[in-house]
């Protein structure tokens, strides 16, 4: 019988997603690149450790609630997930199951571009708080709903003012635009930011399968370095564009509300 992907997580199962990354930006200066990253998802509150992967404990791989959540270094994992969603008028109930889809901690090491708390209300996804933190130690996360906290189908186009600093090479202004297709097969997010004639396109997507020792061990070896790996290629990808002339903008204050 097939099972809905809260379901599954809600059994205490953690799902291992390669996925495929992309940005394109475009405008007057553009640049793209295309990258794998290993992401993991579960229910925190029940999910089951593995041999290679933690929770709150090194390892090989590890998920620690201080990495989301609150602030950087300071999460209180989903404990501020359902606070934020019970401020926006979702109250909780039984037939919810909140998941946590990340980019786990490799040998202790942490830095997370991005990642999705997923809320699904009695097996259908209803909001997700995409938590995004840029390379300057700051965090801001963006609520993704729809009116009523309706379900979110792959076609609902769901918009939200750019509010925190990602880039040194853009400004912080003009709209995103997100779109998430989760079911217990695949994930495809779609992210587009629009700012005049300027913009950005992000994607990501890949397969869920079970995470096991033998995957985690092969993930490590085809992408050393995990989280490591990726912080190098944010910086290349900015050098990069300050070759290609982009100008660089200060680093502004962090957004004083952790949630827009």
């Amino acid at each position: 019988m097939r099972r809905d992907l809260a379901a599954i997580l809600a059994d205490g199962a953690i799902l291992h997603l390669p996925a495929s990354v992309s940005h394109a930006r475009r405008g007057s200066l553009k640049n793209a690149f295309r990258y794998g990253a290993d992401f993991v998802l579960l229910a925190p509150e029940s999910a089951r450790p593995k041999a290679l992967m933690s929770r709150n404990h090194f390892n090989l791989f590890a998920v620690h609630d201080r990495d989301s959540g609150g602030l950087r270094g300071h999460g209180t994992g989903s404990a501020w997930a359902w606070e934020q969603l019970a401020r926006a008028g979702l109250q909780r109930t039984s037939d919810m199951v909140l998941g946590l889809m990340t980019q786990p901690r490799f040998l202790g090491y942490w830095f997370n571009p991005v990642s999705f708390w997923l809320l699904w209300r009695d097996g259908a996804l209803c909001a997700v708080i995409a938590e995004v933190s840029n390379t300057f130690g700051q965090r801001h996360s963006y609520l993704c709903a729809l009116p009523d906290f309706r379900p979110i189908s792959p076609t609902d186009v769901i918009r939200a003012d750019k509010a925190f600093h990602v880039s040194p090479f853009q400004d912080v202004s003009g709209q995103y635009s997100f779109k998430f297709d989760i079911n217990e097969k695949a994930a495809a997010i779609f992210i587009l930011h629009k700012d005049g004639r300027e913009g950005l396109v992000a994607t990501m997507n890949g397969a869920f399968r079970p995470v096991t020792n033998r995957g985690l061990i092969t993930a490590a070896l085809r992408r050393p370095g995990g989280a490591l790996r990726i912080t190098a290629l944010i910086l290349w990808q900015a050098l990069k564009l300050r070759l290609k002339g982009a100008a660089y903008r200060p680093v502004p204050p962090a957004p004083k509300e952790e949630v827009s």
